[in-house]
């Protein structure tokens, strides 16, 4: 069944027609969310809200346009709003720690492979949206326009952060080749 069969069965009532649709779009929105918060938790806590929010607002939702443009602005501004507050906190602690309070964040284990964190480090380096436009075009195939919508900016804005994002990737691995060549 094509995403407007179920839409309109969702419309109807349908509730199971929004469970085939979450089992659809699941894997791709956690990955997505992941890829811009580097946060298991907080990307499953994205999906979970995402999901909340596009089932309230079905209906406002323009059959004309496509699905997953729609709910992928949707995840993409979710995640922004985690980041937001992961800001807000950072800036807390931040006056905190000046004050001369004491407080302790554990940091996170991380058992990752050498590659993982190679990985990390390289994704680290590249701004959230950058992560989410590299992510969409990438894994997603989203086209540049599809891309625009979901980050709710023009096409070519939507083309500079892919360049901006693929150019520090490059220079990162250049890089890296440099020093393992010289090692």
């Amino acid at each position: 069944m094509n995403d407007k069969k179920l839409i309109d069965a969702c419309l109807r009532g349908g509730f199971e027609e929004f469970t085939k649709i979450m089992e659809k779009y699941r894997p791709k929105a956690l990955a997505m969310s992941f890829n811009i918060l580097r946060n298991r938790e907080d990307a499953e806590d994205v999906c979970q809200n995402a999901f909340m929010k596009a089932y309230r607002n079905l209906g406002t939702f323009n059959q004309k346009n496509n699905f997953s443009s729609w709910f992928y602005t949707i995840v993409y501004n979710c995640c922004m709003d985690i980041l937001r507050k992961r800001r807000r906190f950072s800036d807390f602690v931040r006056k905190e720690k000046s004050r001369s309070l004491s407080i302790f964040i554990e940091p996170d284990e991380n058992r990752a492979s050498v590659y993982d964190k190679h990985i990390k480090n390289i994704l680290g380096c590249l701004s959230p949206k950058e992560r989410a436009v590299l992510y969409l075009w990438a894994c997603d195939r989203c086209s540049g326009e599809e891309i625009a919508r979901i980050l709710n900016c023009s096409w070519s804005t939507a083309r500079v952060h892919l360049f901006k994002a693929r150019k520090k990737i490059k220079k990162i691995m250049e890089k890296k080749n440099d020093q393992l060549r010289n090692a």
